[in-house]
């Protein structure tokens, strides 16, 4: 069967861009992220003496929630390249509304949160984010172009 070859359109390097960046941020969840950050004893309240002393076992649970949540984060940053390099990169409507879905409840949901908590990490995950949105935002631009380029209305 011979395949026909595309080029990359801008969104969808934007958007195996933005799913390159979840793979990093996964793996930071996985293998470096301490069981609390600075930014978690903030909020938290409490020394992280305190806490060990409280609850003993806590940081051994969260490295494990960690670890598993940065899973899913490498997970999805994986999907998300393929996508991106498939239906996305062919302008398929479906693609863009699961694009647009998963965004809000992954990136979207994160960057809200950390910004409620005044996380350290909040312009850099809302930088990430951006990529997501333009990724969005390009798709639109280009398919209204390939539209009124082949006298379609979409």
């Amino acid at each position: 069967m011979k395949q026909h070859h595309r080029s990359w359109p801008f969104s969808a390097i934007l958007l195996a861009a933005f799913g390159v960046a979840l793979v990093c941020i996964g793996a930071f969840f996985m293998f470096l992220r301490p069981p609390l950050l600075p930014e978690d004893m903030r909020f938290i309240g409490l020394s992280l003496e305190q806490l060990q002393a409280g609850q003993p076992r806590m940081a051994s649970w969260l490295e494990r929630v960690f670890q598993v949540l940065g899973g899913y984060a490498t997970a999805s940053g994986v999907l998300t390249i393929t996508v991106a390099a498939t239906s996305f990169r062919r302008h398929e409507r479906i693609a863009l509304l699961g694009v647009l879905a998963a965004g809000i409840a992954s990136i979207g949901w994160m960057v809200v949160v950390n910004f409620v908590i005044g996380s350290d990490f909040r312009w850099i995950l809302l930088a990430v984010a951006g990529l997501w949105a333009a990724s969005l935002g390009m798709f639109v631009v280009e398919a209204r172009q390939a539209a009124v380029g082949t006298g379609e209305t979409r």
